[in-house]
């Protein structure tokens, strides 16, 4: 039962109250009854607009694309041609390049563009309708993958990187921010002077191009780069884009579209690290061509110095690098450097072997001269050597002999009055020829004079 004694709790208003605007009145309700209040507020003209069910709040997207009513596994015009997939990249960042591992790394905005007369809907204002990628696993979409892809992901941060834009005739956009890490096969001979191209390749896994005929939407332009891109081992000199068909025995044909650039490695880094390095080592190997011979504690511990620190450069090279089955430019430098360094070391082998020799024959030539004969007895005959060296009597300044600079030494032999034949004493001199620095005067200009041919010869071929 309805009480009717109770008062409604909005009264109506009345024709008397309208005269001068719409007037709202508010109930009261008290013991003795109730009051009113009347609120009046200005009337504003209503403007009309036409309703877009494209904006409407009532409608369901999957039901204004009637999703329910198609079967999207299905590619679009299943049946007839193959469907035209165009394709368009911006290229946001070439993160890393590893000549190890014999790859790079990109990030990249992927667009497909298609037509798909399912997904045409109605819309007065002719305006497209964009989607996030919870309704992309509702429709048909591409299904592209990179080749010779070694990692890719989506980006997830702080939603899927995920676009879908539908307009009303059926065309759809789709696109997605990726990051692929890609196989890119280099050849390292000429490294560091190298210039290395390598290429992402788009393809679709399961439709061949009698299903779907993949192509760069508007040719090179579809290719798009960020200006900010900068790589700190290379300089990236172009981006291109090509097309070619990919045939599997056991599928068939599939468009390939490919992304290629050419990148050509800077060289200061190595001229500090490397080849600056193994050149003054070797520069610092020929010191030893201008140290006396008989220093041998000079001598060699340079030489050894000079070797082993080659063999650390060349090992830390080696150690950066793929353990390739053929040589590199940097390899040939090293190497050649550290022949050099070893040359000079052997060289010093030789100058002391041959003075060794020389000492010996300089014994034997004593132990035939007359005055020798009575050393053995004290008062026949006293004999006093004096072995005059070169580097105090100045005898460099001697005239050449079959066309070699030698060392005099001076033999002087004093002989006393001899008992058994009464002859007064008298004084012989010998000179005799030795050959001891002519190796490392020889070095001094064959050593610096090989290397800087070898120089000239390494930079013309691969700079």
């Amino acid at each position: 039962m309805v009480d009717d004694s109770l008062p409604d709790a909005v009264s109506k208003p009345t024709a008397a109250s309208l005269e001068n605007g719409p007037k709202y009145y508010l109930a009261d309700q008290s013991e003795a009854g109730y009051t009113e209040d009347v609120v009046s507020l200005p009337i504003s003209p209503i403007i009309k607009r036409s309703p877009d069910i494209t904006k409407s709040w009532g409608t369901k997207s999957e039901q204004l694309l009637r999703i329910d009513d198609h079967d999207f596994t299905m590619r679009p015009g299943f049946g007839g041609p193959a469907v035209p997939v165009g394709v368009d990249v911006q290229v946001e960042s070439l993160d890393a390049i590893s000549e190890v591992d014999m790859d790079f790394t990109m990030t990249l905005y992927l667009r497909h563009y298609w037509k798909d007369e399912r997904l045409s809907f109605r819309s007065n204002n002719n305006q497209s309708m964009t989607f996030d990628g919870r309704l992309v696993k509702k429709i048909w979409v591409p299904d592209m993958f990179f080749v010779h892809s070694k990692k890719s992901f989506t980006h997830d941060t702080t939603t899927d990187n995920v676009m879908l834009r539908v307009y009303p005739d059926g065309k759809v956009l789709y696109s997605l921010r990726v990051t692929v890490t890609a196989m890119c096969s280099m050849d390292l001979s000429r490294f560091p002077l190298d210039t290395q191209t390598c290429s992402l390749e788009i393809e679709s896994y399961a439709y061949t191009d009698d299903d779907l005929m993949l192509y760069w939407k508007e040719g090179n332009r579809s290719l798009n780069t960020d200006e900010r891109i900068s790589l700190s081992q290379f300089l990236i000199q172009e981006f291109h884009t090509t097309t070619k068909l990919a045939f599997y025995s056991s599928t068939g044909w599939y468009n390939r579209l490919y992304i290629n650039f050419t990148l050509r490695r800077h060289i200061f880094f190595f001229l500090l690290q490397t080849y600056f390095p193994a050149t003054l080592m070797v520069m610092l190997s020929w010191v030893s061509f201008w140290i006396d011979r008989r220093a041998v504690p000079a001598r060699v511990p340079l030489g050894i110095t000079t070797v082993l620190t080659m063999s650390t450069i060349i090992t830390g090279v080696n150690a950066s690098m793929p353990r390739v089955s053929y040589i590199k430019a940097v390899d040939i430098y090293l190497w050649v450097s550290f022949v050099f360094v070893f040359l000079s070391v052997i060289e010093y082998a030789a100058v002391n072997y041959l003075s060794t020799l020389q000492e010996r024959k300089e014994r034997k030539l004593r132990e035939r001269l007359p005055c020798t004969c009575g050393l053995a007895h004290p008062g026949m005959m006293s004999a006093s050597y004096s072995e005059v060296d070169a580097n105090t009597t100045g005898h460099y300044g001697m005239p050449k002999e079959n066309g070699v600079k030698r060392e005099r030494m001076l033999v002087q032999l004093a002989m006393e009055t001899d008992q058994v034949t009464g002859h007064v004493g008298s004084s012989a001199y010998s000179n005799v020829w030795i050959d001891t620095h002519v190796i490392d005067k020889y070095s001094r200009f064959i050593f610096p004079g090989s290397y800087i041919l070898f120089n000239v010869i390494y930079w013309s071929i691969y700079s």
